[in-house]
């Protein structure tokens, strides 16, 4: 009973419905009256219900891939027009052991920029020094780690690449999202990312030669298969 109960109210009503199927058919048995009608209407009703939280999943799955990804093409093509030099969606090791992927690397004229992208609808809540964050989109609410956590590490795994480079980062959200405390500088949404790349500002660089030091960094990005394959596995591990 308990197991029932913690159901959503869908699948309760569904699991319900169900449940009244064996109860007509033994109602039959016992009475001998062999109308199947009501035992018809509830099953088309629980078909019905199951097939609305089915197609309801997967069109909320859908919208949540179709959107990333333009979210992610949009910052592509921001990224593209401000500069040649960029990388996109490569492995290198990890600044602590291990691998991390980084998904956009950009060289400007003052150093080098590393981006992350995350893709929300609705509100996200979080404070810089906070573990976790939450998104909380009409009735699902999902907590994610704080994505500037996760980006410092991939700055520090690029700043081990190429020690003598100014290496920033950047966390830019996608989606129609809205922030309900005041973030970081370094977090954004993808509307605001042009005019964010035009004032960047980087520490002071000795780097004499920047084509040399984008090509080490070319070189350190791995992008094949069986790299890949290990850092999937190394995210399966964890």
């Amino acid at each position: 009973m308990l197991a029932v109960m913690l159901q959503p109210a869908p699948f309760r009503t569904l699991i319900s419905l169900l449940t009244l199927l064996p109860a007509a058919a033994q109602a039959e048995v016992e009475t001998g009256v062999t109308s199947t009608g009501p035992a018809i209407l509830i099953f088309a009703v629980a078909g019905a219900l199951f097939l609305t939280l089915v197609l309801r999943s997967a069109s909320n799955y859908v919208l949540r891939v179709v959107g990333a990804r333009i979210g992610r093409w949009r910052i592509r093509t921001v990224l593209d027009r401000f500069s040649a030099d960029t990388l996109h969606e490569f492995i290198v090791p990890g600044a602590y052991g291990g691998l991390a992927r980084i998904e956009y690397a950009i060289l400007t004229a003052g150093g080098v920029l590393c981006l992350q992208s995350k893709f929300c609808n609705g509100t996200v809540f979080g404070e810089a020094d906070d573990a976790q964050w939450t998104n909380v989109d009409g009735g699902s609410r999902q907590r994610f780690l704080n994505p500037l956590i996760q980006s410092e590490g991939r700055r520090r795994a690029l700043r081990n690449i190429v020690p003598d480079a100014p290496v920033a980062n950047l966390v830019v959200f996608t989606g129609a999202v809205e922030f309900m405390s005041a973030l970081p500088d370094n977090v954004i949404h993808v509307g605001e990312l042009a005019a964010a790349l035009e004032r960047l500002e980087f520490e002071p660089s000795h780097v004499e030669d920047w084509d040399a030091l984008w090509l080490t960094l070319r070189a350190a990005a791995k992008t094949d298969a069986d790299t890949r394959k290990d850092y999937a596995a190394q995210l399966s591990f964890g």
